[in-house]
């Protein structure tokens, strides 16, 4: 058949899954990660069909598929979101003159719901930050403050966080270009607030690091932000499930939506791609919004009973 032998004339799966890859990675700008789990999964359904993935039929395709239905809805969706592409780019490149991918199966996954923290549990944390404090103003105190005012004051992820660059923060300067995931450049506003505790911290920071949060060689790793962000959260009388560093990252959407930000500047401070991605977070204040239309839209005096 044209599509076996114009796979096995590149070299078979193994050389065309690494060319995908590099499309990706040169063409869609997608993050390291990204590419890394994109080639695991691609591997691992080439070794269940022999390493013969590219010549699969749909029936191949259909039983590969049928495999993943054990997993969880979310693994499935994303193996089947991987095969599609990469059959995409088989046939946009000339080595396949159809598509097989048609017969993945389309988990039906519900977008889940962000762990949201109170006002009040945020005051908890930043009263315990000041009890350290005021306690003893040890650099490790003093990073912490940092850490917390940068996650909850700007909403950054936890990798975009651990890895800023020491001159990321500018003192007069009351924001930051960020390149997040996928590449993208955003702008980030920093708060007074944020802005001081850095400026604590990088009196104990070495000039010559190369990392705001340094730690060895590199710089303060996620793991290390996870259990500190848990360990603040349990002193402060908050369950350590309830949170992590990506939830006070929810926080600062949520708490921002709350105060009357719109969707579109949201959408913007968090780095997000897709409006749709946003959109999760109009669930935290629906209340507000109906209460909103009913005094604000210009019909509603029209309703009002005439004297």
């Amino acid at each position: 058949m044209r599509r076996a032998a114009a796979a096995r004339a590149v070299g078979g799966d193994a050389v065309l899954i690494d060319r995908f890859l590099e499309m990706l990675a040169a063409e869609g700008g997608a993050a390291r990660n990204t590419i890394i789990a994109y080639g695991t999964d691609l591997r691992a359904a080439s070794a269940m069909l022999s390493g013969k993935l590219c010549e699969a039929g749909r029936d191949e395709i259909e039983t590969l598929g049928e495999s993943w239905l054990k997993l969880a809805s979310s693994s499935a969706a994303r193996k089947s979101s991987v095969l599609r592409r990469f059959f995409g780019f088989l046939a946009e490149e000339g080595f396949r003159a159809d598509d097989p991918s048609t017969a993945l199966p389309r988990p039906q996954l519900g977008r889940p719901l962000p762990k949201v923290l109170t006002h009040a549990d945020v005051d908890a944390l930043f009263a315990e930050l000041e009890r350290r404090r005021a306690a003893l103003a040890s650099p490790q105190t003093l990073r912490l403050i940092a850490l917390v005012e940068l996650l909850y004051g700007s909403g950054l992820r936890a990798t975009e966080l651990v890895s800023l660059p020491r001159n990321a923060l500018r003192p007069d300067e009351p924001f930051m270009i960020l390149r997040g995931k996928g590449g993208r450049e955003r702008l980030v506003p920093i708060s007074e607030r944020a802005r001081a505790a850095v400026q604590d911290w990088l009196a104990h920071v070495p000039a010559a690091a190369a990392f705001l949060f340094p730690s060895g060689k590199k710089h303060l790793s996620r793991v290390r932000l996870f259990q500190l962000i848990k360990a603040l959260a349990a002193d402060a009388g908050i369950a350590p499930e309830r949170i992590s560093p990506h939830v006070l990252r929810h926080a600062f959407a949520t708490h921002l939506l709350e105060g009357g930000a719109d969707l579109r500047a949201l959408q913007t401070l968090l780095g997000h791609a897709d409006i749709a991605t946003t959109q999760i977070y109009t669930h935290v204040d629906s209340r507000r919004l109906v209460e909103l239309v009913n005094a604000r839209h210009p019909l509603v005096d029209l309703t009002a009973p005439s004297a």
